[in-house]
């Protein structure tokens, strides 16, 4: 069976499970790394770029991961991994969890349908708030078009509307 679209986990409709200690089989994240790029120089860079979230939702974990994936990538390919830092602001926390059912002929006789429908869990997300940052990079004014197209590289991966916004620098950008 294959990876859901983030469509269906986008929006919480019930209590979210974070307690894994009481949940047996909770999956692991398949984020690994949350910092990439130069790790020493984080305060050191002109200017920090963030990708934010427009409204309030879930992120998978599986498109965190491409999204990180996806900007990672398209920096070290064009200024190097000494050219700028990268970090993930969220963690997914939130266990998901959804009812199998069985499809096919004869499956009415197997599947019990909508009867003790809690579920299993099958993956992980990260509770966004609105105006909450996602993705931070940091780098200097020369490199400011590369961050720009990976930040928005990054957030055609994201299930929920995403803008950009400057956190440091806005003074050098408008000179």
């Amino acid at each position: 069976m294959g990876i859901k679209p983030a469509r269906i986990y986008r929006n919480p409709k019930a209590r979210l499970y974070t307690r894994k200690e009481y949940m047996k089989g909770t999956p692991m994240s398949k984020i690994t790394i949350f910092d990439m790029g130069e790790l020493d120089a984080t305060n050191t860079f002109e200017l920090v770029f963030s990708l934010v979230a427009k409204d309030g939702g879930q992120i998978t974990h599986n498109a965190l991961e491409a999204a990180r994936i996806a900007s990672n990538r398209h920096m070290i390919k064009n200024i190097g991994r000494k050219g700028y830092y990268l970090k993930i602001r969220v963690f997914p926390h939130v266990v998901l969890r959804e009812n199998k059912q069985a499809t096919g002929a004869g499956a009415d006789r197997v599947s019990d349908g909508m009867r003790r429908a809690f579920g299993k869990s099958v993956s992980l997300g990260a509770n966004v708030k609105k105006g909450q940052r996602i993705i931070t990079i940091g780098t200097n004014i020369q490199n400011i078009g590369y961050v720009k197209d990976s930040l928005k590289r990054a957030s055609s991966k994201m299930p929920i509307p995403c803008k950009l916004s400057i956190d440091k620098g806005e003074e050098l950008i408008k000179s």
